[in-house]
């Protein structure tokens, strides 16, 4: 059971990623990236924003490979049908997108932070559409390449490296434009949608799923606030907007807003299952559940000490499975306390 742990092998495998391949610490780069959430310090709250590209590449250095094997290749949330499949429901969280962009055959559509690739591969088979994908993490623009080249999909996908606040892409090149649960890292959201404006085509329909603080927030109220930097600690995250902000953004950047709402609270049935379910802390047998229990994280955490002990795992491993348990614990709170949706959904569009 443990090692057929996802925390347990992809902790293994991201460090050894970061150790081997990008020829650094992973010790020294889990101090970096904790660093920047020390709020023990004033500046490091700025820091955050104005150093935000080192703060995410430090956050998917660490977390890609665990994402990959313990969610698939689409690192997004979705609400789950009683009697669907978790890859079936992430594939219709993609799929909804699609149509409510009104995607047609031919169009030229830019996923901006695309992770590894999995949507936009999705979409471009889904609605007979080319991809482009924006990403600075040049591991995961690396593997999405891969992954890409194994399917065959070259002609209908590519990705290129690039910070999305700086795109190297021409004046109204894209028909029409995503993002999926990407824009939570941008450090200032009016700028971020701006910067996608510029690109998108007069007319263009700019689609959002987005990381972002309820109504049912409440800012004086310590467990909410605890919620919420746990979750910034967790996944790499400047702050966190609230839904009102978005709207504001996206209009403040020139847009229409045509469509606004949280797909996780007022989309589906009473018989869904949560988006967040995967990482509640559970007994049984399901070990994505069990890994997330007391017993679980202590079992886990021996047995790592255990690996770095004996050279099995790089020093450092035990400490990217605890930052990634911080981000599963606040997640699930923030879900179940309704305080944070990682699916504000916008169909913004851009006046012609």
């Amino acid at each position: 059971v443990l090692l057929a742990n996802p925390i347990l092998h992809c902790t293994i495998m991201a460090s050894k990623v970061i150790l081997n391949e990008q020829g650094t610490s992973v010790t020294s780069t889990v101090k970096e990236y904790l660093n920047f959430h020390d709020d023990s310090s004033s500046s490091n709250e700025a820091l955050r924003k104005t150093d935000y590209t080192t703060m995410i590449n430090h956050y998917y250095d660490l977390a890609t490979d665990f994402y990959e094997y313990g969610w698939g290749t689409s690192f997004h949330f979705a609400n789950q049908g009683a009697d669907e499949g978790f890859e079936a429901a992430i594939a219709r969280h993609e799929h909804f997108l699609a149509l409510r962009m009104k995607l047609d055959k031919g169009m030229r559509v830019l996923d901006v932070g695309c992770g590894v690739g999995g949507p936009a591969r999705e979409i471009a088979r889904f609605a007979e559409v080319h991809v482009t994908g924006v990403n600075n993490n040049e591991y995961q623009v690396e593997r999405a390449k891969k992954l890409t080249a194994q399917l065959g999909m070259e002609s209908a996908v590519q990705f290129v490296k690039a910070n999305f606040m700086e795109m190297p892409f021409e004046d109204n090149t894209f028909d029409a434009i995503y993002q999926i649960e990407a824009t939570a890292h941008a450090p200032d959201k009016q700028a971020c949608y701006a910067e996608i404006m510029r690109v998108l085509k007069p007319g263009g329909v700019f689609a959002s799923y987005e990381w972002c603080l309820t109504d049912k927030y409440d800012a004086e109220n310590e467990q909410h606030r605890k919620i919420k930097k746990g979750i910034e600690e967790g996944d790499g995250l400047p702050d966190i907007a609230t839904t009102t902000e978005v709207v504001e953004a996206l209009e403040a950047a020139g847009y229409n807003v045509l469509e606004q709402r949280d797909l996780m609270a007022d989309f589906g049935f009473a018989s869904d299952i949560p988006w967040y379910d995967r990482l509640v802390a559970r007994y049984g047998l399901k070990v994505y559940n069990l890994q997330h229990t007391p017993v679980g994280r202590w079992v886990l955490g021996k047995f790592l000490r255990a690996l770095e002990y004996v050279k099995l795992a790089p020093a450092g491993t035990v400490e990217v499975q605890e930052f990634l348990q911080t981000a599963a614990d606040n997640l699930v709170l923030g879900g179940q306390t309704g305080t944070f949706t990682p699916a504000f959904f916008t169909v913004a569009r851009k006046p012609e």
